[in-house]
């Protein structure tokens, strides 16, 4: 972990920059995983599930036998776990449900906006060393509120070419039958070109590493949309005097384990909070079955000691975290005050994992600083927004002229007649 105290203002846009990758070497194998895809369908998913994956895979598509199969395989605390955290996360998201308003805006001119589902939508998710079925149901969930119409789900076998259990359990309880056995760039390229078996969507969710990202950057190409830059995971956490070192460390490591790519800042203004958060990590690291993982992503992570709150808000505003932890004990006063961030939890309780299993906020958010720009996954990542206006004959006498006279300014003259034919 690299360690600074009290760093200068005019060094932070060096602080908050994350790994590097080689952007044009990933391109390049984006680019032929697609082309081959493209080319030979479910015949170049079998193979790069060999190659990438170990697994040995006759078919691509996960039969309903072994779906119904899995549910033997997971205890029972499990299946109501799974269960809780699906109730937990519909009631979040379908409170996001809006009544279509209707406005005058003009005598006798109306406008409104009504919802519609993105009809095809394809989910990618994680597997190998952490099978995410959490995000199965992060992402399945919202969809059906939404009302999609056909929900596919793509994801890495193990090298038995089977699907860990959980994720086809956590699919069927939120009601997704058509279920593939292919991950990384490949299973990108399968959903945004389509193949014998998986049929093209209209946009593609899912997080990811960077193969994952640079290939969901790369099928927009292709007139698909994606839900953003989800890649390798992300915290940044801000610490007062009261806040608990042991609960920091925990919060840290938590993503941390994600994968070596991951990167988690440590911010406090209190030095002793500081170096028993630092002895903390590294004596809670140790005890992990992914301690390798772990350790990788700390080389990468920044342990700071900044003068204030206020430069702790202003540095994280400027890191723009995926996970934003206030171990701070007026948080509310600062709440104002956050401007970039996936998603925030407040207060020493609320841990970061709640919101990636069972709070009911979605844990699929913009990493890499992209939550300048992008929102997580809710409701509306679902859906589309489609306008009406109606005009009654009052409606267009009302507001006739101010459109011929726009109109006419721009040279436009067939927007012009369009409505002087009417008004005549």
């Amino acid at each position: 972990m690299k360690i600074y105290r009290y760093p200068t203002k005019e060094t932070w846009a060096d602080l908050v920059q994350r790994p590097v990758f080689e952007r044009e070497e990933i391109s390049g194998l984006i680019s032929e995983i697609f082309n081959e895809v493209e080319n030979n369908g479910d015949k170049a998913l079998i193979a790069f599930n060999k190659k990438f994956d170990k697994a040995e895979t006759k078919s691509i598509s996960v039969p309903e036998n072994e779906i119904d199969n899995a549910e033997n395989e997971l205890s029972n605390e499990l299946k109501l776990a799974i269960q809780e955290a699906k109730e937990n996360i519909y009631k979040f998201h379908v409170s996001q449900n809006t009544e279509v308003q209707k406005i005058e805006t003009t005598k006798g001119v109306v406008c409104w906006r009504e919802n519609r589902a993105v009809e095809k939508v394809g989910i990618y998710i994680p597997g190998g060393t952490a099978p995410l079925f959490s995000t199965v149901l992060m992402l399945a969930v919202p969809a059906n509120i939404a009302g999609c119409k056909e929900i596919i789900l793509c994801t890495p076998p193990d090298q038995n070419g089977a699907v860990n259990p959980a994720i086809l359990y956590a699919a069927k309880v939120c009601g997704i039958s058509k279920i593939f056995k292919t991950g990384g760039a490949q299973a990108i390229a399968a959903m945004a070109l389509g193949t014998e078996s998986i049929p093209k969507v209209y946009k593609i969710f899912g997080p990811g590493n960077q193969f994952v990202v640079a290939a969901k950057e790369y099928a927009q190409r292709f007139g698909v949309a994606i839900d953003m830059p989800a890649g390798p995971s992300e915290v940044l956490v801000i610490a007062d005097e009261q806040a608990i070192p042991e609960f920091c460390a925990a919060d840290l490591l938590s993503q941390a384990e994600h994968g070596s790519d991951s990167q988690v800042i440590f911010l406090t203004t209190d030095l002793k909070v500081f170096n028993e958060t630092v002895g903390s990590v590294e004596q809670q690291i140790r005890d992990l079955p992914r301690n390798e993982m772990a350790g990788n992503a700390l080389e990468n992570s920044s342990f700071i000691v900044l003068n204030s709150l206020e430069d702790a808000i202003e540095f994280s505003n400027l890191y723009a975290p995926e996970h934003l932890i206030l171990a701070i004990r007026e948080f509310e006063k600062y709440i104002p005050y956050i401007q970039n961030a996936g998603s925030v939890f407040l207060g020493n309780y609320s841990c970061e994992s709640a919101g990636d299993y069972a709070s009911g906020t979605n844990h699929t958010l913009p990493t890499n600083a992209y939550a300048k720009n992008y929102s997580g996954v809710s409701l509306d990542s679902f859906v589309k927004k489609i306008t009406f206006q109606y005009l009654s004959r009052e409606g267009l006498q009302n507001l006739g002229k101010a459109i011929e006279v726009m109109a006419e300014a721009e040279g436009l003259f067939a927007h012009k007649n369009a409505v002087s034919i009417r008004l005549k």
